[in-house]
């Protein structure tokens, strides 16, 4: 039986491109009234005229959530507009190019951390807010097998990970006594256009190594990121909180 979300409004920061599009389309087509986000209106616009076009309930916002007062802004249209946010999906986020940790700039690891920590934390705080209010909802942050163990070369967006899991599990545990449940989803390599930018810039072995970096030797399928992202979006996760879904291939075991 497929993950029931029928009814449910759910936002999706990110929602313009690879796992957070994916989400979008798959939540609607279970009935779910779709708040696609992203800081690119064109893309979160032409997704959202794709779901409606095939049926779907969906409907566009631009948002920069490294930006509290942007975050804030998309909040109150949403509600205002389309109603109570039953389900947040924290997916917007960057990553840097491989490099040694004493040669990245402090500038990138600021944007990786301002983007991915700070727009999480925006978010969350605006949902809570809403949510504590309507007495329920649910919050899923997509972090990164990186937020979980060492990824050489890529310390900033790693840092910035671990920090989205630490936020994950403490607010999970504040909330849970107010019916607010609150995961996050940890892919490795995902077939995205963030993931094929950093491919193309490395050579045909560093590809490789990126490719086969799990025992199931591929990338993953954002379509496979968001089955796991519509079970916590349902009633049927709902004894779960504050835990980290792998998706990885295998990578960690």
């Amino acid at each position: 039986m497929a993950a029931d979300v029928k009814g449910k409004h759910i936002l999706i920061t990110g929602g313009g491109s690879g796992i957070g599009a994916a989400s979008a389309a798959l939540l609607a087509g279970r009935g779910a009234r779709i708040g696609v986000a992203d800081i690119k209106s064109d893309t979160a616009s032409a997704i959202a005229k794709a779901i409606v076009d095939n049926g779907g309930d969906a409907y566009a916002l631009t948002v920069d959530v490294a930006d509290a007062d942007s975050v804030a802004t998309m909040f109150s249209d949403a509600i205002a507009q389309h109603g109570d946010v039953d389900v947040l999906i924290n997916n917007a986020g960057i990553d840097h190019f491989p490099s040694p940790m004493a040669d990245v700039e402090d500038a990138v690891f600021l944007k990786n951390v301002q983007v991915n920590l700070a727009g999480t934390w925006f978010c969350m705080k605006q949902a809570i807010k809403h949510m504590l209010v309507n007495g329920k909802g649910q919050i899923i942050n997509i972090a990164s097998v990186a937020g979980l163990r060492s990824a050489p070369r890529v310390s900033a967006y790693s840092a910035s990970k671990h920090g989205v899991i630490g936020l994950t599990k403490s607010a999970a545990v504040e909330y849970a006594r107010m019916n607010i449940r609150i995961n996050a989803v940890c892919p490795s390599f995902v077939d995205t256009p963030m993931v094929q930018g950093v491919l193309s810039h490395l050579d045909e072995r560093g590809q490789r190594q990126i490719v086969g970096a799990n025992p199931m030797k591929r990338l993953g399928k954002p379509e496979e990121i968001a089955n796991a992202i519509a079970w916590l979006c349902s009633d049927e996760s709902s004894f779960m909180t504050g835990q980290s879904v792998v998706l990885d291939g295998g990578m960690l075991a």
